[in-house]
């Protein structure tokens, strides 16, 4: 088993660092800067900036941010958010992006999925995933943060997109994004045994066992955090001795 990689999870409504629940009822926590800075010093594995108002911009506007980020933390740094075209993922690879998240424009052109893998490696082309639980089973992908139906089944989706260059999946719940109750175990995993490519688990962290399951039981690759994260419920190093303790492989921070 490759180590499980730990992502944080830094929704931005500029300039600064919000974080809500099911993606709604936002509160500012602070300079997402001074938050990148220290999740890096402390040993986290990557970073994902999601412009949560680039749906109502229509753009990303996480250029800056971006550029003083890759100047001041070397680790994989991927953004999404209003990323519509090519010319929108070369911007953002230019001003220092590992990798771009794209929903919305996606899901009315998914045709944009291979383009952007035949260009830029389907390891730049991360596929994000807003799903809901449907009461008769199954989950619907969303777009908007939550708030828009596409009428696409969630694993149907995460199938197709895989098959048109998508290199890696973010997978977030919306239900139980920010409810700090654990993650929709059974959604990652039916997503990840679709699947060929690494699942991102998002939405629902809130104690050291929720990683367990979400991995254990949903076989993510990959777990984002924010809420934890950001109000020190939890500390990485709580989080990376906890998962040896139990097996699961990590990074080694020194």
């Amino acid at each position: 088993m490759s180590n499980v990689r730990l992502i944080a999870r830094l929704d931005i409504k500029a300039p600064n660092l919000i974080k809500g629940i099911n993606l709604e009822g936002v509160r500012v926590v602070g300079d997402p800067r001074e938050f990148a800075q220290r999740y890096y010093e402390e040993g986290i594995d990557e970073l994902l900036y999601v412009d949560a108002v680039a749906t109502l911009y229509e753009r990303n506007g996480l250029a800056e941010l971006v550029r003083y980020t890759a100047e001041h933390v070397f680790i994989p740094l991927t953004v999404g958010g209003g990323i519509r075209t090519l010319a929108d993922v070369d911007g953002m690879l230019r001003s220092g992006a590992d990798k771009v998240a794209i929903n919305t424009a996606a899901v009315r052109r998914p045709e944009l999925i291979s383009e952007v893998s035949r260009r830029f490696g389907s390891q730049c082309m991360v596929l994000s995933i807003e799903a809901k639980r449907l009461r008769g089973g199954g989950w619907e992908a969303y777009t908007d943060n939550g708030r828009e139906k596409t009428g696409q089944d969630v694993v149907e989706w995460a199938v197709k997109a895989t098959e048109l260059g998508v290199g890696e999946i973010l997978l977030t719940s919306v239900d139980c994004e920010g409810m700090c109750r654990g993650f929709d175990v059974e959604l990652t995993r039916a997503v990840s045994e679709a699947v060929t490519v690494p699942v991102i688990a998002s939405g629902g962290m809130g104690h050291v066992r929720h990683f367990d399951d979400v991995v254990r039981q949903g076989k993510a690759d990959a777990v984002a955090m924010a809420h934890v994260l950001h109000f020190r419920k939890l500390s990485l190093e709580e989080i990376r001795k906890h998962a040896t303790a139990e097996g699961i492989p990590v990074r080694r921070v020194r």
